[in-house]
């Protein structure tokens, strides 16, 4: 895949997510990527939502990998970074450029990456839950740090939708809003997505190392 320049507002942003990884496990960052850039993202995930190629989500692993309407309801499409289309590239290359600076920073020994559109119809949520339990045993590798980037313009406090973070007795929402983008450790945080009044997009996947 081509390089793509990497910004010094993006490396500015990637500095304070290392900052707020380290200091709360946690970070929230506004404009992560360029309007434009995120424009392009939303729409390449609607025609291809449209084009049929998004599937209903499930939960487990493996064998037990079900399809549970009563936990998650959001339509997914699994991207592969070796394939990216061009609109693509300024998000895989600034996430890489992330992975980079959290091993040089924290040490995290992040090894790869993957990434999925997520689509929620309006109504649809996932009930709290996290991402990898701590002490976990996973065959070949372990998800390290969570992570969502939001593609929805316009977003109003009152579409709801927020991403629910739960930090012990703290609660912290993030409203979806076009360009946010939210890290967070997977062994630590129970999160949810709550039910918005409209349809909601998101990037998300995790940052993984070897087991």
């Amino acid at each position: 895949m081509p390089r793509v320049s990497i910004t010094k507002p993006v490396t500015a942003a990637i500095d304070r997510i290392c900052a707020a990884i380290a200091d709360e496990g946690c970070a929230i960052e506004a404009d992560f990527l360029p309007q434009a850039s995120v424009a392009a993202l939303a729409e390449e995930a609607h025609a291809r939502d449209a084009a049929g190629e998004f599937h209903a989500a499930g939960v487990g692993r493996g064998a037990a990998h079900v399809q549970r309407s009563d936990v998650r309801g959001d339509r997914i499409l699994w991207l592969d970074q070796s394939s990216a289309s061009p609109v693509q590239q300024p998000f895989w290359q600034a996430l890489d450029a992330l992975r980079a600076a959290l091993n040089e920073k924290l040490l995290l020994g992040l090894f790869s990456f993957e990434a999925h559109y997520a689509l929620y119809p309006p109504g649809a949520f996932y009930r709290r839950h996290r991402d990898q339990f701590r002490g976990a045993a996973v065959p070949s590798d372990i998800r390290v740090i969570s992570y969502a980037m939001y593609l929805n313009e316009n977003w109003a406090l009152a579409n709801g939708g927020a991403l629910r973070i739960y930090d012990g007795e703290r609660v912290h929402d993030v409203l979806p809003a076009a360009g946010t983008l939210v890290c967070f450790l997977s062994d630590r945080f129970e999160h949810e997505v709550l039910p918005a009044t409209r349809e909601r997009l998101a990037l998300t996947g995790w940052f993984r190392r070897r087991a």
